[in-house]
């Protein structure tokens, strides 16, 4: 096991890398802790969750919204869990958004722990705070900025995580290299799918130098003030994607960093000429490029996005392989050229 600590604002999140399930019990008292998780983690491993309260949801990004909220906390109450209470998410991106969201509010506040059961939980939800719930079409539309006492990195779950959802998560390591590693980038290259799977050694490595990269932007710039906007890569096309189409957010985000990298070349003042680059690697892992869609819609839904400011929309786009940064696109520009972007 290797412990890390990270200091935010108000709080220090200690990470615990190559970690065993059993240590939660070392770090929060069974009495007080609450374990939040859907069915098919649930289900896959029974024993782990043995002695514990647990709370569970139906898994799917469909279920991430409000009333299943008020669910979880009736069922907190009926629990009688007072302010001293220790929640836990174990899971997935759609168990950390909510069980962070769920521990920000309940009794104005309780601590907050999560157990990362996916590569996209691992390398992306689970690290920097944010969590939030879906308004019908718009993605985290309700949410707030809730650091967790500690991160559990336990590797063992990967055993039973499904193909399809190692690809999905690949989407976020992918961003990370684009954005701030070049170095990893050229990692990417060099491996499959099916090579890092097989290597036990290799994936630990992998998922700790992501969360490296993400808790370097996040700790620098916790509330989105600078940096940290630079994780939005591929999100702000992505989101409206995932929620239209219903498909999966990795498969979205990855839809969407092609569309900025598009968008990259586009805006000639970048001289970004990688975007080929981009969709080879992310086409090495088994991600889509493209989509048939209707413009229009997928327009509509993003104009509403939290990064739209008046009548531009900040994305961020690539300066080159490993160096992002934000730039104001009009609405105007984005609508009459969405069809050779997206």
């Amino acid at each position: 096991m290797r412990q890390a600590e990270y200091q935010f604002s108000r709080k220090k999140v200690t990470c615990y890398f190559d970690a065993g399930f059993e240590l939660l019990e070392t770090l929060c008292k069974k009495d007080k802790c609450v374990i939040i998780t859907d069915d098919h983690v649930y289900d896959l491993h029974l024993e782990k969750f043995s002695g514990f309260r647990v709370i569970k949801m139906t898994p799917g990004e469909e279920h991430k919204n409000q009333q299943i909220v008020d669910r979880i906390i009736e069922r907190l109450i009926d629990l009688e869990m007072d302010k001293q209470c220790f929640i836990v998410g174990v899971g997935g991106g759609v168990v950390s958004d909510m069980a962070g969201y769920v521990a920000s509010i309940y009794k104005r506040g309780v601590k907050l722990a999560l157990v990362p059961t996916t590569i996209l939980g691992m390398v992306d939800a689970a690290i920097g705070g944010k969590n939030g719930i879906d308004l019908g079409v718009y993605k985290n539309m309700v949410g707030t900025i809730y650091q967790p006492e500690f991160i559990l990195y336990d590797y063992r779950f990967l055993e039973t995580l499904p193909v399809k959802e190692w690809i999905n998560g690949f989407a976020e390591i992918i961003k990370h290299a684009c954005i701030k590693d070049a170095l990893l980038f050229r990692v990417l290259e060099r491996y499959s799918l099916h090579d890092i799977q097989a290597d036990t050694t290799l994936i630990a490595s992998l998922i700790e130098q992501n969360v490296e990269i993400k808790m370097g932007i996040v700790t620098s710039d916790e509330f989105e003030d600078g940096d940290r906007k630079l994780l939005n890569f591929g999100h702000t096309f992505g989101h409206a994607i995932e929620n239209l189409h219903e498909i999966p957010h990795g498969h979205a985000v990855s839809i969407g960093m092609v569309a900025a990298c598009n968008l990259s070349e586009k805006l000639n003042n970048l001289h970004f000429e990688d975007a080929q680059k981009v969709v080879r690697l992310l086409s090495r892992y088994h991600l889509p490029v493209d989509i048939e869609t209707d413009h229009e819609k997928v327009f509509e839904v993003m104009k509403l996005d939290k990064k739209r400011a008046d009548d531009q929309m900040q994305f961020v786009m690539l300066n080159k392989i490993g160096e992002a940064r934000t730039k104001p696109v009009a609405l105007s520009f984005l609508h009459e050229n969405i069809k050779s972007i997206l």
